[in-house]
């Protein structure tokens, strides 16, 4: 399963993308807001910085203006996945800018009818909520196992981008399934490598080698 990060934070993503954890990244209008950054400057610095898609989000309602604003953001780098709203509109700026040669994440996806519509317009990535379906008592889970399905029953080849990733359970269920790609803010990628019974292990070595009275350097 490919590990995209959830962020516009640029430290957050080098630090990761060091450690190899990083196959992309995702960003949204939330994200460019909690940044403070300008988005066409801080997608450019992101893009620089991964060698993976880096989503970046339109924010017109109609499709001729998300088409324009597409292309706009696709043009800062090649690597660039213009993130599309699933609406109808979207759905119409998802065929012509993927048709136009360019990757496209269709985000905000709650239903496995609306992941078969985004996969019929040629979207590159699909991105399914996870932790708002659980928010309102949905299973966020069914919904990954219903896209899944559906999509090696047909072999489309939409990636599907499980999205807001809210804890480590979520990312070992969504491996599991058979989810392509997660992305998750940086905490959480991080909170993968933690376990009590290390830390505890490592208190217990620790301990015995201080009895020792050696040392290493």
């Amino acid at each position: 399963m490919k590990f995209f990060v959830d962020t516009a934070e640029i430290a957050a993503i080098a630090e990761l993308n060091d450690l190899g954890m990083v196959d992309g990244v995702t960003t949204n209008p939330s994200l460019i807001l909690k940044s403070g950054r300008d988005i066409l400057e801080v997608t450019k610095e992101i893009a620089e910085l991964v060698s993976g898609p880096v989503s970046a989000e339109v924010v017109a309602l109609d499709a001729d203006a998300m088409i324009a604003e597409g292309r706009k953001l696709a043009a800062i780098a090649p690597n660039i996945a213009v993130k599309l709203p699933l609406t109808w509109d979207g759905l119409k700026a998802c065929k012509v800018l993927s048709g136009d040669g360019f990757m496209v994440n269709v985000t905000l996806c709650f239903s496995a009818n609306q992941a078969l519509l985004a996969a019929k317009a040629g979207a590159t990535f699909i991105s399914p909520f996870i932790g708002r379906l659980d928010d309102i008592n949905l299973d966020g889970m069914e919904l990954i196992e219903d896209i899944r399905t559906i999509y090696d029953n047909y072999g489309f080849e939409t990636q599907i981008l499980a999205a807001s990733i809210r804890t480590v359970n979520h990312v070992l269920d969504c491996a599991r399934i058979g989810a392509d790609v997660m992305t998750a803010p940086p905490e959480v990628i991080k909170k993968l490598a933690s376990h009590p019974l290390t830390d505890k292990g490592l208190e217990t070595f620790m301990a015995d080698w201080k009895k020792t009275g050696q040392k290493i350097l």
